[in-house]
């Protein structure tokens, strides 16, 4: 009897401190669990490299095929595209822009078209002297906007959705970021390049 009774008294103290012990080991492998699951990485975000500037014969390039990039670095600057560690002064600065996969809605009349380079260059701040644009058939637009800082001008391509426009300008005060918005928002393209050309490099000029 004493046997028995020895027997059901530490089945019952079991049965009274498992409750406990599930408690805790429920707990612990919590804190395990916490202390050594796999957390995601916070997404790193890859920056585009910015514009490269090469000098090559008397000739000062910048270039860069990413549009925030080039937008950023543009921005340092209102007055102007700014000069990089290097570089010579010049008397203007010639921005080339291939702008891809646009509306080509947008690029086939000769309204349309010439008012998007006379808002740009309006925003811009530059002085406009005259602008002539000419329709062709059945499709694509030329002209020119020439401004007292120098000209803008534009030739379309509306059947491959492309435009190459030129921003040629002089001086300290043309705002060509502003331009560029304009640009953008009008003919909504998928893909732009750039090329800046030094014109009138002072090293050049001055021989």
């Amino acid at each position: 009897m004493d046997k028995i009774l020895h027997i059901t008294s530490a089945t019952l103290a079991f049965a009274a401190l498992a409750p406990s012990l599930e408690v805790g080991q429920s707990s612990l492998l919590q804190r395990l669990f916490r202390r050594f699951r796999k957390v995601k990485p916070e997404p790193v975000s890859v920056l585009a490299p910015p514009p490269t500037v090469r000098n090559e014969g008397g000739w000062t390039f910048v270039q860069c095929d990413d549009m925030d990039s080039f937008t950023a670095w543009l921005e340092k600057d209102e007055q102007g595209l700014p000069f990089s560690d290097g570089e010579s002064p010049s008397l203007g600065s010639h921005l080339l822009v291939e702008l891809f996969d646009c509306n080509p809605e947008s690029l086939k009349l000769e309204s349309t078209v010439g008012k998007a380079m006379i808002d740009a260059a309006v925003v811009s701040e530059a002085t406009i002297v005259a602008d002539s644009f000419h329709e062709f058939k059945p499709y694509g637009v030329s002209g020119a906007v020439i401004i007292q800082e120098s000209h803008y001008t534009i030739h379309t391509w509306p059947e491959h959705g492309y435009a190459a426009v030129d921003l040629f300008y002089c001086g300290g005060t043309i705002h060509v970021h502003k331009a560029m918005d304009t640009l953008k928002e009008r003919f909504q393209p998928g893909r732009v390049k750039f090329l800046v050309v030094r014109r009138g490099v002072q090293s050049e000029v001055e021989r």
